[in-house]
């Protein structure tokens, strides 16, 4: 996925020009060759949306009603780029947020002790529009995007699965708190945005860019559109006569594309092709993926099989490849090697006996992130909340939390659940940054999402439980409600080198501290001093020395992407 910040083909700026200079009020002619390789026309307009500073509630307030105008001041979060040290310039001071601040890619690839992002930003947990609810930061880091929508059975989005499709995402982004919405203003938001489309004169940077002004590109009927910006007919819609929702609602599908159109690096067959392990994968003749009607967990373990057995190794080095974008060697040799080997390794049993966890090197990392997509989209608890709220509150405070049972919780949802679409009055204590002036604020994760009555999708709470099941006979809600307490999301684990800080808290700089932190709760899990432990956790045995060649294993993962 090429990123098009600011870029115009130079046939396309002369098109512009001549248009302009003709006093016509569309900007392209309709005979201009589309781009080679281009993206579609409902990825090239979402990748505009994405970008689109004007839907936020800050703009809405500083603009006077007027959707092209550009407001004396900008929104303060926008002037700097936060991240784990000195903050950066903001890409987009002076404007309003959008998506892209907190999904960055190659804004700060310039920038000294920054680089590329995979639509990730560098900050623990992101900020936000100030507002009179004093929240200035998202409760969790932002994860990357790039394979975030591969398409599997039963697609949860978010670190807790609130999001039941990419669209629904979308939506809610745009009219909540990232975008400084207070949950009382969600009609207001919608009115906004649809104001903004309607609105649009064709004269902005964006528009300049990327078709002209909205509602004609949204329409797609006039000849004067380039091909790279006529939409098909499923997402066109005629901004002067559709409702408010429905405009959002297009908006939400054509950004939702564009997010589904990132992905990592892929060969002509559609195997993963970008890193320094996929090129060892290739020069050793070793499967890349599952066989027709194989599980991600069943082909890693064959992939281990193979490895167990393979003699003389070609390595992966300088005549395979090289990096523009990270600070490491192109390379894939015995430490790699060890680490992938320890990474796919099992348990043999679980309770591990002495001799195992005294001979250590069983990662079993697999059960959680099976290649080639090192991830099975499910949810477990590490021990990421625990460990921060501990480090705040003292050791074995997590564990003493109160945490109402389904019963409690939903008899007075506005007191212990998150605010939504449906539950605009949430407190959500159990979504929240832990603070030491206030005992009991923190992330529960999943627990906030399962048999919440304010989130009616079906198919969501169907696949929840679907996951939960797998590991309990016991799979009615109260019950699962235990079991849902601190889990998140498994992350991908692709191009690491371009989405730290790690973990929904971000309190992770380096992928050795995130293994530290395994490796601690894997002792903890097996002492009984984890609250709703991983079974995996318990399945693991990791020594001091082991950390190293899994750390070099994961950086092999990296890739140049762009």
């Amino acid at each position: 996925m090429r990123a098009r910040r600011n870029l115009l083909t130079a046939g396309a700026a002369v098109a512009i020009a001549a248009v302009l200079a003709a006093g016509s009020p569309y900007l392209f002619a309709s005979d201009a060759p589309a781009e080679e390789g281009a993206d579609p026309a409902e990825v090239a307009i979402g990748e505009r949306l994405f970008l689109e500073t004007r839907f936020a509630q800050f703009f809405f307030a500083n603009a006077g009603g007027n959707p092209n105008a550009t407001p004396a001041i900008g929104d303060p979060v926008m002037d700097a780029t936060v991240t784990t040290g000195s903050p950066f310039p903001g890409p987009f001071a002076g404007a309003s947020m959008n998506c892209r601040a907190c999904h960055l890619v190659d804004e700060h690839s310039g920038t000294a002790g920054a680089g590329n992002r995979t639509y990730a930003d560098f900050a623990r947990r992101s900020p936000v529009p100030a507002r009179e609810d004093g929240r200035t930061v998202t409760p969790r880091n932002s994860p990357p995007l790039v394979n975030a929508a591969q398409p599997r059975p039963g697609l949860l989005l978010h670190f807790d699965g609130e999001f039941p499709t990419i669209e629904d995402l979308v939506r809610e982004t745009l009219l909540g708190r990232n975008f400084g919405w207070l949950p009382s203003e969600r009609a207001q938001a919608i009115a906004h945005i649809a104001r903004v489309i309607r609105g649009d004169d064709g004269q902005g940077a964006l528009a300049l860019q990327f078709g002209g002004a909205y509602s004609i590109v949204l329409k797609a009927t006039h000849p004067a559109i380039p091909r790279e910006f006529r939409l098909p007919k499923a997402f066109r819609i005629n901004a002067a006569s559709a409702s408010d929702g429905a405009l959002v609602d297009v908006i939400a599908r054509l950004v939702a594309a564009y997010v589904r159109s990132l992905t990592f690096a892929r060969d002509e067959a559609g195997l993963f092709s970008g890193s320094p392990y996929d090129a060892f994968l290739r020069n050793n003749g070793l499967p890349r993926a599952p066989r027709a009607g194989e599980s991600d967990l069943e082909y890693s373990r064959r992939l281990r099989s193979r490895l167990e057995t393979l003699h003389r190794p070609a390595w992966v080095g300088e005549g395979d490849g090289s990096f523009r974008l990270h600070a490491q060697p192109f390379a894939f040799g015995p430490t790699e090697l060890e680490g992938l080997l320890i990474f796919l390794r099992e348990p043999k049993a679980v309770p591990l006996d002495r001799a195992a966890l005294l001979n250590g090197a069983i990662g079993n990392c697999v059960a959680c992130h099976a290649a080639p997509n090192f991830t099975d989209f499910g949810f477990h608890n590490t021990g990421a909340a625990q460990s921060e709220y501990d480090a705040i509150h003292g050791p074995g405070a997590f564990g003493t939390l109160v945490v109402p049972d389904l019963d409690t919780r939903n008899a007075a949802p506005e007191v212990w659940l998150p605010a939504s679409a449906g539950l605009p009055g949430g407190r959500g204590p159990f979504l929240s940054v832990p603070v030491l002036d206030r005992p009991g604020l923190t992330d529960l994760g999943l627990w906030n999402v399962l048999a919440n009555p304010a989130l009616r999708s079906t198919t969501q709470q169907t696949t929840i439980r679907r996951l939960l099941c797998r590991e309990d006979h016991g799979c009615q809600p109260p019950l699962l409600l235990e079991r849902a307490l601190a889990r998140f999301k498994t992350p991908g684990l692709r191009d690491l080198g371009h989405s730290g800080p790690y973990l929904h808290t971000g309190r992770s700089d380096t992928i050795e501290q995130v293994l530290e932190l395994y490796q601690e709760f894997s002792v903890l899990a097996r002492a009984g001093r984890m609250r709703n432990p991983a079974p995996e956790l318990s399945g693991m045995a990791l020594r001091g020395v082991d950390l190293a060649p899994v750390a070099a294993f994961l950086r092999a993962l990296n890739e140049d992407y762009e």
